[in-house]
């Protein structure tokens, strides 16, 4: 696509990131009334029919992966990625999880290095370590500042840029919405299996991860009707952006996510970010702009 397009990549990227953060706002909120396993259960059944539509009304005529084996291994990096993230969020504030989140393009950056032979150049290792100075500001290490679970958006980062490689390299010629659905069966076979276990083998575990399956309330039906929409949203709308001008560009405005994750917090959650935290944040933003722009 041409420079003349960059608006609408600009407004479809805000869209799509707009809705995705509203979503995991509403997780980290909801997430007393739910279970992980059981959120992914229902939300992937929610949204697999409409992907199975959308194939149909677009004429999709193959329908099985050209490469399933790496297709199936994406899929199930990207499930695990949002167990990482979602498990992080009652325990994070928002702004952190996110921020720590974006040091995905530092990820990349090393991984692509190491696994397809892109160097990093002066830039690439100046953007590493705003990155990893950034990381070590927001987390605040010292033992009264520590928080195990922001390590989780870090992970939740590490194995959604595993799953970028093995998408520019192994499933470039998939079909995006084959892949979308792939990942959809892959969190609900993760969900599936892991709610099984806990069926037939209960723990004394409560809450968020461990508990059982919740029963659900109006508010709860609701919820998960928003999350599956916010999903199919950024889904949809990111693929829209990227195909309507220059990746660095819509990268670069996809660090709007940082933004509204503050906004939720502050909104939903009275999470207001310290002055250390904001220059962490800071430092990471830039960081991941100096990785995009290579």
């Amino acid at each position: 696509m041409t420079e003349q397009n960059v608006p609408r990549a600009i407004a479809a990227i805000v869209f799509a990131v707009f809705a995705l953060s509203l979503g995991d706002a509403i997780i980290k909120l909801m997430s007393v009334g739910f279970q992980v396993w059981q959120l992914f259960v229902l939300r992937s059944l929610l949204i697999i029919p409409v992907f199975l539509l959308m194939m149909r009304r677009q004429r999709v005529q193959n329908w099985w992966p050209i490469a399933p084996y790496w297709t199936a291994l994406r899929s199930l990096l990207l499930a695990l990625m949002w167990v990482a993230y979602y498990i992080a969020l009652p325990h994070v504030p928002l702004s952190n999880a996110a921020a720590a989140f974006y040091t995905l393009p530092l990820f990349i950056a090393l991984l692509s290095a190491l696994f397809a032979g892109v160097p990093v150049g002066i830039k690439g290792w100046i953007a590493v370590t705003l990155g990893f100075i950034g990381v070590l500001i927001m987390l605040k290490p010292e033992a009264s500042g520590f928080n195990a679970y922001a390590l989780l958006p870090l992970l939740s980062a590490f194995l959604y840029a595993v799953a970028m490689l093995l998408t520019g390299t192994k499933c470039q010629q998939e079909d995006t919405l084959v892949m979308s659905i792939a990942s959809a069966i892959a969190h609900l076979v993760v969900g599936g299996i892991v709610s099984f276990l806990l069926f037939v083998t209960p723990t004394d575990g409560v809450g968020f991860v461990w508990g059982p399956w919740l029963s659900l309330g109006t508010m709860h039906i609701l919820a998960l009707i928003a999350l599956a929409l916010a999903m199919l949203i950024g889904s949809y709308y990111t693929v829209v952006a990227y195909q309507s001008a220059r990746a660095v560009t819509v990268s670069t405005f996809d660090y709007s996510y940082l933004v509204f994750a503050v906004i939720w917090g502050m909104m939903f959650f009275g999470e207001f970010p310290d002055a250390v935290s904001l220059i962490g944040i800071g430092f990471i933003a830039v960081a991941g702009m100096i990785a995009l722009r290579r």
